[in-house]
């Protein structure tokens, strides 16, 4: 379907220039002649093309005739003009939650409205108010900024909002999550009547609906959804990850997907930092992104991946809305994001303009069922699978560097160079001026990075611990685990509370995945469930920081001690425990959401039997005193 064709000549231009042949379905909604001069309330996922929807349903307002006054008879609409009056103080206001997305939707109106000589200017908090101040005196048709230096332009009288005649709330929902809502009412507060105001959100919660209420009339409610969930330009995938192999996943990820440009989501600053400057060094040309920067210096990294002098972005969320890069091919979340919103909106970084990309996800092991409610709750139906290994990569780069030595032997060289190559292959074998070709072909590509073996396991395939209700069939009992030694027992201060948030971190399994714990004079004996057997072995042979004195090894099944419970009304007891002594043969392991059991204890409360935990993240026995131990930080 065509842009409508009653759309000024101005404006029809500019679309065509920029290759819009056909509107997308959130723009064709606003053209919709059921909404021409209402308030709109319009909820569409990201990338969607929400900003030129806007930028054409305040066409009518900016080229129009001024709406009738209240209480006054409207007249015939009379055609749009296809250029804009001298600018003067503003006829449209734009609010945008980051200096980010402001400085972008400036960037789409100005072409859009630039044939018809429309003048849009920026006021957003970073940038010197001085200067906005001298652009706001010599006039502008279109105003764009973030709530809290709009705000004090108006309370100061450089922004004079008698002659608005449209409002734009975009991002709605992340301007209220930010904590702008007073901002934005002392904004709403002050404009004229009448006027048009267009919300757009991507969700349209309870606190976006009660705004609407407040500052709408009559508006009409436009929802643009994608079938099936989620965008439809978009894989979404899911890798399963070590927790301390992020960065060397990140590697190998942007050398397999090799993207014009990527974007790498971090949930701080710091780790911003420390991925940025790890990627550095490894040979990538990245750039950083997070709130610490000054607004020149997020500019130039901005231009720098348009100019294609950058090719990796890490950022913080602060780059998850209004950064619209049309090369953008891989999306990164480095660590989790923190709710499905925004999930939503760091993934529409890409797939954007009918263009596909890729969204991955990396999911420690012991954060899958997070991962999981995540995907859930954005309705997103991602790939699970392991994160690209070094050989996937190498060959992957066999296949790009023959197609790559191709296409260069392809081109036409001349008389020298023709002359170099004869030299050369009197000297050399063609083979080997072959094998030097590709050399330096490989040169500058950064070396990717080996990743821990059976890092595509699930997270466990053993089912619930038998708690059958009275009189049902008991339930099979289940296969042992694998058992494992580490060099550390009753000598060396050993204690669950600490060796099992070591174990996971050391062998890359999850509570789950543990199973029994025998702390030894100097050793301590442990089970591995048989699935997560080979991931430990191979995990746990790579020590690395405070705790890597400590030896892990897989053990003989005949050197395996047996377990014997101490007689009842020991020291400091009465007599037998409830929940206390030796687990039943061919319980297996505990799993999520378990009884919670106990092993036997010694003298003085150490721990020293089998252990059972709870899903609450306990480790071990009750304290002496009585009352739970307290829960231990991993």
């Amino acid at each position: 379907m065509p842009f409508p064709s009653d759309l000024p000549a101005s404006i029809q231009l500019a679309l065509t220039e920029r290759g819009y042949n056909e509107p997308t379905p959130v723009q064709a909604a606003v053209l919709d002649g059921a909404g021409a001069g209402r308030d709109l309330l319009v909820s569409a996922q990201t990338g969607s093309g929400k900003t030129v929807a806007y930028g054409l349903a305040m066409a009518a307002d900016l080229l129009g005739a001024p709406a009738p006054l209240p209480g006054t008879e409207a007249t015939e609409a009379a055609p749009l003009a296809d250029r804009l009056p001298a600018a003067g103080t503003p006829l449209a206001l734009v609010i945008a939650p980051t200096r980010e997305l402001a400085l972008q939707v400036k960037t789409e109106l100005s072409w859009l409205y630039g044939r018809a000589g429309g003048r849009v200017i920026s006021c957003v908090g970073g940038m010197d108010p001085m200067a906005e101040r001298r652009e706001l005196s010599r006039g502008a048709h279109i105003v764009v900024g973030t709530p809290g230096r709009l705000r004090d332009h108006v309370e100061r009288g450089n922004l004079k909002p008698d002659t608005l005649r449209v409002v734009v709330l975009d991002e709605a929902d992340e301007m209220l999550d930010l904590g702008f809502r007073e901002e934005l009412e002392a904004i709403l507060d002050t404009l004229p009547d009448p006027h048009r105001t267009l919300l757009f959100s991507a969700t349209v919660p309870r606190e976006i609906a009660q705004m609407a209420r407040s500052y709408q009339r009559d508006a009409q409610r436009i929802e643009v959804k994608n079938e099936g969930g989620g965008h439809g330009d978009i894989e979404h995938r899911a890798a399963l990850i070590a927790p301390h192999e992020i960065e060397r996943a990140v590697v190998n990820l942007l050398r397999l997907e090799d993207p014009r440009i990527a974007m790498v989501f971090c949930a701080t600053r710091a780790t911003v930092n420390r991925l940025h400057s790890n990627l550095t060094e490894r040979g990538f040309s990245a750039v950083a992104l997070s709130g610490e920067l000054s607004q020149a210096e997020r500019t130039r990294a901005l231009q720098s991946l348009r100019d294609g002098r950058a090719r990796v972005c890490v950022a913080t969320d602060v780059a998850a809305r209004g950064i619209d890069l049309p090369d953008l091919g891989l999306v990164i979340h480095a660590e989790l994001p923190r709710d499905p919103e925004t999930l939503t909106h760091r993934s529409g970084r890409t797939g954007r303009a009918g263009k596909k990309g890729i969204s991955t996800l990396l999911v420690p092991y012991s954060r899958r069922r997070l991962a999981e409610r995540l995907l859930f709750a954005a309705k997103v139906n991602a790939t699970w699978g392991p994160a690209p290994s070094a050989e996937t990569i190498r060959a992957k780069d066999n296949e790009r560097l023959a197609v790559q030595a191709l296409t260069v032997t392809e081109e036409e060289s001349g008389d020298d160079e023709m002359a170099m190559a004869r030299t050369l292959l009197e000297t050399r074998t063609p083979e080997q001026v072959a094998a030097a070709l590709i050399r330096t072909l490989r040169g500058p590509l950064p070396a990717p990075e080996e990743l821990s073996e059976g890092n595509d396991r699930p997270r466990r395939d053993f089912g619930d611990r038998d708690g059958s209700a009275p009189g049902a069939a008991p339930r099979a009992p289940r296969p042992e685990g694998v058992w494992f030694r580490a060099s550390v027992g009753r000598d060396g201060n050993a204690d669950p509370r600490w060796l099992l948030p070591f174990l996971c971190r050391r062998g890359h399994v999850t509570r789950e995945e543990i199973g029994r714990i025998r702390i030894l004079d100097t050793e301590t004996q442990f089970e591995v469930a048989q699935a997560a057997a080979t991931r430990f072995a191979s995990a746990a042979r790579k020590a690395e920081g405070e705790d890597a004195h400590i030896a892990v090894e897989i053990m003989d099944p005949a050197a395996v001690q047996s377990f014997t419970p101490r007689p009842a009304g020991g020291p400091g007891r009465s007599g037998p425990r409830a929940g206390y002594g030796p687990r039943p043969a061919g319980t297996g392991f505990r799993p999520a959401g378990g009884d919670r059991g106990h092993g036997d204890r010694p003298q003085g409360g150490r721990y020293q039997g089998d252990r059972f935990g709870g899903d609450r993240g306990g480790y071990g026995p009750r304290r002496a005193a009585g009352g739970p131990a307290r829960r231990p930080r991993d």
